[in-house]
């Protein structure tokens, strides 16, 4: 039963995780970021570092690792949100 709990906690946070990569792209190719809320993304980028630094802490590695790979593209568009307005 873990593995199945394990394999669906890691098929969700590879579905959460790569829904931000085709914002990402296209933040970084049209530099347009003006329907983004910099309040909004500034408290989502900050509040999935809270997430990672749990994941790490309570050793839970589908947390941490999507985590990880959303804070690099959630920290992409918020440079660019804050580069570009």
């Amino acid at each position: 039963m873990s593995y199945y709990i394990t394999a669906v906690g890691l098929g969700a946070a590879f579905c959460t995780t790569i829904s931000f990569l085709p914002q990402a792209v296209k933040t970084i190719q049209t530099k347009d970021t003006s329907g983004i809320s910099l309040l909004m993304y500034s408290f989502f980028t900050f509040g999935t570092l809270l997430w990672l630094v749990y994941g790490i802490m309570s050793r839970d590695v589908p947390v941490a690792t999507a985590n990880a790979i959303t804070l690099v593209f959630a920290c992409i568009i918020l440079v660019y949100k804050i580069r570009y307005k």
